[in-house]
């Protein structure tokens, strides 16, 4: 599966996004992206109801194609293309557009006619395989989501999570649940030192299928870097609920037992969690979030959750890109007093 940063190298292979679709919406649902787009194209079109609408005759004029080559791509994609904005003008809506444009010069006989939003004139760009000014414009695309992305994380894009304002208490909660869950070890499993390692990575396969030194390969962290440090928020509190949870049945059962647990007693705790139905529904949520926002935003395949990938949401992106995303930085700064208070206490 090609990534959005790979598809930047394969496009001066002479490839171009055509061979994904979570790939293309992926920039498609990237809001900030689009509105830069929309700015350095200055496409003409019909504002239409507050949005602007292109005919099929214009695309194609854009793409210097046949008319044929874009119904044809229309008929080949039109779910994709509708649900990027493309829609058939029909009976009175019809009647109401013509009304709007009779400069447009419509033909008396005409029943319906098919228009383009400004994300499906993009879409089309993105699927017509043979055309020079589309491929142009492909790569016009591309450097325009590097650029968002780079000016927005100062090109740290590794910690693009913690720009989520959830971040914050995501991993404040987190911090807390590890305290009672490293502590449940300590007092109530009887094992060496590699326990809190061990129980730790047995956790991270539980969730997201991966081990920590996984994790940390494929996200090409740092040896001493701090994993929880650039997981999202989801994760975060999916990994606190897990060892608030696991921490309390390692206490119950030891108190049941009147002694320390085994191993192989803390592996079944952790499985019968993990695999509760009740369970199973967060545990799933992560996965997806993390999969799609890595291998969108970071460059990240997660092999074992390939499953689980889908393109990224537009509210993610409003939610790291846009204009209420912070820096962890400014986020503190606006909080400095609660985190004063929280320390003279």
């Amino acid at each position: 599966m090609l990534s959005l940063w790979g598809i930047a190298m394969e496009e001066t292979m002479g490839k171009n996004l055509t061979n994904s679709i979570i790939d293309r919406q992926n920039i498609l649902n990237n809001v900030i992206a689009v509105k830069s787009m929309e700015k350095q194209l200055n496409l003409h079109g019909t504002n239409w109801k507050n949005t602007m609408w292109f005919t099929k005759e214009y695309v194609a004029r854009l793409y210097e194609v046949d008319i044929r080559t874009i119904e044809n791509q229309v008929s080949k994609n039109l779910e994709e293309i509708t649900n990027n904005g493309y829609k058939v003008l029909n009976s009175a809506e019809l009647d109401e557009f013509k009304k709007f444009a009779p400069e447009m010069h419509f033909g008396r006989k005409i029943r319906n006619l098919g228009l383009f939003s400004f994300k499906a004139v993009l879409n089309m760009a993105m699927l017509l395989r043979n055309s020079e000014k589309a491929k142009c414009i492909r790569t016009q695309m591309l450097d325009i989501v590097l650029n968002v992305l780079t000016e927005k994380t100062g090109g740290h894009r590794l910690y693009i999570n913690q720009r989520d304002p959830s971040f914050l208490d995501a991993s404040y909660e987190n911090y807390r649940s590890r305290k009672a869950f490293t502590q449940a070890l300590n007092e109530s499993v009887d094992m060496g030192i590699y326990k809190y390692e061990y129980f730790t990575n047995e956790i991270y396969k539980a969730i997201f299928l991966e081990n920590a030194k996984r994790y940390q390969k494929i996200l090409r962290l740092k040896s001493r870097s701090n994993l929880r440090d650039t997981m999202y928020s989801e994760v975060l509190t999916n990994i606190a609920a897990v060892e608030s949870g696991i921490a309390y049945d390692i206490n119950q059962k030891a108190k049941e037992l009147g002694r320390k647990l085994k191993k192989e007693e803390v592996d079944v705790l952790i499985h019968n969690l993990t695999q509760h139905p009740s369970m199973k529904i967060y545990i799933e949520q992560a996965r997806s979030k993390m999969a799609s926002r890595d291998l969108c935003f970071r460059d990240a395949y997660h092999a074992e959750l390939q499953d689980y990938i889908s393109s990224v949401d537009p509210e993610d992106f409003e939610k790291f890109l846009g204009e209420k995303s912070k820096s962890l930085n400014q986020q503190i700064q606006d909080h400095i007093d609660i985190f004063k208070r929280l320390k003279d206490k």
